[in-house]
C-alpha cells in the first residue's frame, strides 16, 4: 500500500472519529437540535472522499 494511502487511512479515522463524537455531543446536550447533528456525520464521510479523489488524481496525474 502507497504511503500517501497509509497517511489517508489514518487522517480520515481521526477525522471521522472527532466529527462523530461532535454529532453525538450535539444530540446529547441539545434538545431537539437533531437536524445540527447532521452536518458533522456529512461531514466525516465526505471530506475523506474527497481528500483521497484528489490525491488518488494527483499522484495519477505525477506518475505520468
Amino acid at each position: 500500500m502507497a504511503l500517501w494511502k497509509r497517511f489517508w487511512l489514518l487522517l480520515s479515522a481521526i477525522w471521522a472519529l472527532v466529527c462523530l463524537l461532535n454529532a453525538f455531543t450535539i444530540l446529547a446536550f441539545s434538545e431537539g437540535e437533531g437536524a445540527k447533528a447532521l452536518q458533522p456525520v456529512v461531514l466525516a464521510l465526505a471530506v475523506p472522499a474527497l481528500a483521497y479523489a484528489a490525491l488518488w488524481a494527483y499522484f495519477r496525474l505525477r506518475s505520468r
